[in-house]
């Protein structure tokens, strides 16, 4: 069977053939600076607040991309993305959805922004997967482990390209302070530094207040999977956060970053770290091959926000969102740059996927390097609530003789969702 892409190819081709003065215009070819449908990627998001829909504007910037379809479960946000979208392709042709299934269902839809809150990012992607679309989702990825588990799983066992919104992977000082750390120009690597938020979640709930008609807000898809609680104008209002039910805490919420920074450093996009032990103000971890990862909040050098610190026995560097950097000690000031590019601007990392998604390959941010960053992420919170060591099995996923903390590994998903 072809694909819609080899279909559009063998028309244009066909049309192409025929010996009559056929006026095609120059977007149906690809000229004037357009792209041709044959190599545009159709596209919908899931989930337009504020993050999404700076994400949007990004995609829409990109020839090769046209939005045709947003589902979210608030009509305001819906309505104000199909303007943006409507706007952007100078028609009213994108349609909007409350319930993701009816976007999901479209057959002309390739690939998929997701940028919902962190309760609906996994399973989100796995049933985007399932209905063969690539996916751009937002992090943090997963829940939990278990999540993470199932994402990679799920996304290889459908055969999609997916991108964690992890975007500093393509950002120019970060890539720079990798390279570093990878080429061994810091000498060997002993110890690496995640800038992450203080850990703690609560249980509270807000108080109850009328919940809303299901068009303006359709609070039971709203929650999805976590747990019921009464409904709050606040949670959907962006105020979720903090709330053990729908995130994953501090640790997570810049360490699918910076946790992923190190990660690629230490080159153990593969793997996790052995060894979680809280400390103030963060928690410290120890791989097997003995390099040491510092997850705190604090005593950074002021390089700007998701800030990252990479040592080894012949220098360091540090550098962060500011794109600014410091070396040390002074032999190393001469593999000093300077980069324009913002921590927090997705452009690179979009562009990524999209070539990706064109040509089939396997973005840096990939649902498996994401899987290990979060994995990592998660044991360290769970080592923070418990507030003791644990010791980590990389490959079975699992905490080693500690069934207290193996039952913070997942989650129960409410009836009738399961990934």
């Amino acid at each position: 069977m072809q694909s819609r892409r080899q279909f559009l190819k063998a028309s244009v081709a066909a049309s192409a053939a025929i010996a009559v003065p056929t006026i095609i215009p120059s977007s149906a070819l690809g000229l004037d600076g357009t792209v041709a449908p044959s190599e545009r990627i159709v596209m919908g998001i899931l989930g337009s607040g504020g993050r999404g829909t700076y994400d949007l504007g990004i995609f829409l910037q990109q020839p090769e991309t046209q939005f045709v379809a947003v589902s979210d479960v608030r009509s305001e946000r819906r309505e104000a993305a199909k303007k943006i979208i409507d706007e952007k392709h100078g028609s009213s042709d994108c349609a909007a959805y409350r319930d993701m299934f009816e976007l999901f269902a479209r057959d002309d839809i390739d690939a998929v922004l997701i940028a919902t809150g962190d309760r609906w990012h996994t399973l989100a992607s796995i049933l985007a997967a399932k209905a063969g679309k690539d996916i751009y989702c937002e992090k943090p990825c997963s829940m939990t482990i278990a999540e993470s588990r199932a994402l990679a799983d799920g996304i290889r066992h459908y055969g999609r390209i997916y991108q964690a919104g992890t975007q500093r992977r393509n950002i120019g000082n970060f890539m720079h302070a990798i390279d570093l750390a990878q080429s061994g120009r810091l000498g060997k690597l002993h110890t690496v530094h995640a800038n992450t938020l203080a850990p703690a979640t609560n249980h509270d709930w807000l108080p109850a207040e009328p919940e809303p008609p299901k068009d303006v807000v359709d609070w039971e898809r709203w929650l999805g999977p976590t747990p019921w609680r009464p409904y709050n104008s606040a949670y959907v209002a962006g105020r979720w956060r903090g709330y053990f039910d729908f995130h994953g805490g501090g640790i997570l919420e810049w360490g699918a970053h910076t946790i992923d920074l190190c990660q690629a450093a230490c080159q153990m996009d593969h793997t996790t770290p052995v060894h979680f032990e809280p400390q103030v103000g963060g928690v410290v971890a120890r791989y097997a091959n003995g390099i040491k990862l510092v997850m705190r909040d604090t005593g950074w050098l002021g390089m700007g926000t998701c800030s990252v610190r990479f040592e080894g026995e012949d220098g360091w560097i540090e550098t962060g969102d500011s794109g600014n950097m410091l070396l040390g000690p002074g032999a190393l000031k001469a593999e000093y740059r300077e980069f324009s590019d913002s921590g927090t601007d997705p452009t690179t990392h979009i562009r990524e996927f999209l070539r990706c998604v064109q040509a089939r390959g396997i973005p840096s941010a990939n649902a498996d390097v994401a899987a290990q960053t979060h994995v990592a992420a998660h044991a360290a919170y769970i080592a923070s609530q418990l507030g003791r060591a644990v010791q980590f099995d990389p490959v079975g996923e699992h905490f080693v003789d500690d069934d207290e903390a193996n039952r913070m590994r997942g989650r129960a998903y409410r009836a009738p969702w399961h990934a």
